[in-house]
């Protein structure tokens, strides 16, 4: 809601040739979500366009993955409204603190040193681009305008809510993104930069010093070259 709003600002002000479109799936809210989305649409007069998908109730009885399945399933579903609109950029709202959150479950969980990307082209949806305007911008700083102006969005509004991190009223939750939220929070009482290099480490990438990578498609190693001297 704050990155419509800002988009909102910036074709109010600047002399920009662009046009929006407020996308928003419901992908099985219950009735009352579905007002609250509503509302806070309407009382920040921002004219969204609601389509329905049954996502909810295709991830309601998967029992491995769930999470990243729905999240799989609602970026397909988004692609291809926002295709059938007409419109050639998708702008998601993930933050900073996403951005580094991401690199280090990459790495603890994943096994592999990767970033979330402000921009990318995407593979599926030719001529559609993904957007991330508020790559910048801290979590702290969206509560914070969130409280200021006194409004309740919904986190997260599936049949799983028990173990959201967004949910997490006691910093207690199985997710793997809030356990590694608090990691970080932790690590940033000994080291108040902690946060700062793990976003920079992605943009300090040593290729003489990585034992092996991955580029379009194809891995390489440091053997493969080691005796071309």
């Amino acid at each position: 809601m704050l990155m419509a709003k800002l988009f909102q600002e910036i074709k109010r002000h600047r002399k920009m040739n662009f046009e929006l479109t407020f996308l928003v799936m419901d992908p099985g809210y219950s009735d009352v979500n579905r007002r609250l989305i509503e509302s806070n649409a309407k009382l920040m007069g921002i004219p969204i366009v609601v389509y329905e998908s049954d996502i909810f109730d295709a991830v309601d009885t998967v029992d491995k993955n769930p999470c990243y399945l729905c999240a799989r399933m609602r970026r397909g579903h988004l692609y291809s409204k926002a295709k059938e609109l007409g419109c050639n950029k998708i702008a998601l709202g993930h933050h900073y603190d996403d951005v580094i959150e991401t690199i280090l479950m990459g790495m603890l969980y994943g096994a592999q040193v990767q970033t979330m990307m402000p921009k990318l082209h995407s593979t599926n949806f030719p001529g559609m681009e993904l957007i991330r305007p508020l790559y910048y911008v801290r979590q702290d700083d969206i509560i914070a305008w969130q409280r200021y102006n006194g409004l309740r969005f919904l986190q997260c509004a599936c049949h799983f809510t028990e173990t959201c991190d967004s949910c997490s009223v006691d910093g207690t939750s199985n997710s793997k993104r809030l356990e590694t939220r608090n990691l970080i929070a932790q690590l940033k009482k000994t080291n108040p930069y902690v946060e700062s290099n793990i976003f920079k480490s992605v943009e300090n990438v040593n290729l003489a010093t990585v034992i092996a990578y991955k580029q379009d498609g194809v891995r390489h190693h440091f053997l493969d070259t080691y005796d071309e001297v």
